[in-house]
């Protein structure tokens, strides 16, 4: 092969992602019933909001060579304590902070389990998904909590600015700020150091076990904003909102480009995983797939892409 040759199928397997969904997206916009329209493209940017923010801390764990399986039933429970902070009368953004404490704190705990007590972060954070969901279950009795404040559920998901919906607003703040401490700052060539060769990095001088707990702290944090956003959606606090959602998140990293080995991924690649799978569920919606034959054509165009990327 001719080394013109090997460059494209290099550049060709570099960008395949991108192939991928461009090719996707072509689909739905023939085959699809009114799917080319700037209605479809807001509609698939809000339906995406939720896992592109949790995808964003999502990125900085993986990177790191972890995983973190909580982030689905701690949005659950942070769209709970939320509810229930605001049925207190706490003041709206006095609650939405506290909120996101809470979320830290519990990315920092992930983080400590892993680190100090040296226990796989797959096993960690599995136990951490069973703990609050069963949390978010037991805090209301399994029931509820409706969320009457109009100012935050606007500005959470209902509202808009310059006309864009207000989840796209957050997903962008997220994506700005998660490109920053990846791509820019000291912390982000740390996390991908780290990810690359840990005890590589350790020797450079670099506190491997401070760097993990500090993207488990962001992985918290965005599945507490995630939460938050998802009650807002609902009007209510509900248990069982988040479930199932660290599966999208997971996808979306891995399809985005990063490694599911550490040492490489990229914020724009993980939106853009985000907002493939975004397109995969609306364009079979739209087409009149039962929800069952959904689940089954997603699932295996993930897979496809997945073993396609993978580094």
């Amino acid at each position: 092969m001719t080394s013109q040759g090997s460059k494209l199928l290099g550049l060709l397997r570099d960008y395949i992602t991108y192939v991928i969904f461009l090719g996707v997206t072509i689909f739905f916009a023939i085959f699809a019933p009114n799917f080319a329209t700037m209605a479809t493209v807001s509609a698939i940017l809000r339906i995406t909001a939720i896992v592109s923010v949790i995808a964003i801390g999502m990125t900085f764990v993986i990177i790191s060579a972890e995983i973190d399986l909580s982030v689905g039933s701690v949005a659950s429970f942070s769209g709970m304590i939320l509810a229930l902070l605001l049925d207190a009368g706490v003041p709206a953004w006095p609650s939405a902070l506290l909120t996101l404490a809470m979320g830290a704190a519990i990315g920092a705990i992930n983080g400590l389990l892993v680190t100090r007590l040296r226990i796989p972060s797959f096993l960690v954070t599995l136990g951490m998904l069973s703990v609050f969901s069963g949390a978010a279950l037991t805090v209301t009795n399994t029931m509820p909590v409706p969320i009457v404040s109009d100012g935050i559920n606007n500005a959470l998901w209902n509202g808009s600015f310059l006309t864009v919906a207000s989840p796209v607003w957050w997903t962008l703040l997220v994506v700005l700020s998660g490109f920053y401490l990846l791509h820019v700052s000291l912390f982000g060539r740390r996390v991908l150091a780290v990810g690359g060769n840990a005890l590589a990095a350790n020797f450079s001088g670099i506190n491997v076990n401070r760097t993990k707990v500090w993207a488990f702290v962001l992985s918290g944090t965005t599945a507490a904003l995630a939460g938050m956003m998802l009650a807002a959606r609902s009007t209510a606090g509900n248990p069982s909102l988040g479930s199932g959602l660290e599966l999208d998140v997971i996808a979306a990293v891995i399809i985005g480009g990063t490694s599911l080995f550490g040492g490489y991924g990229t914020i724009i690649g993980s939106v853009i995983g985000a907002i493939f799978i975004g397109i995969i569920g609306f364009g079979l919606l739209v087409m009149g797939f039962s929800t069952s034959v959904q689940e089954i054509i997603k699932g295996a165009i993930i897979i496809f892409a997945v073993s396609v990327n993978r580094r």
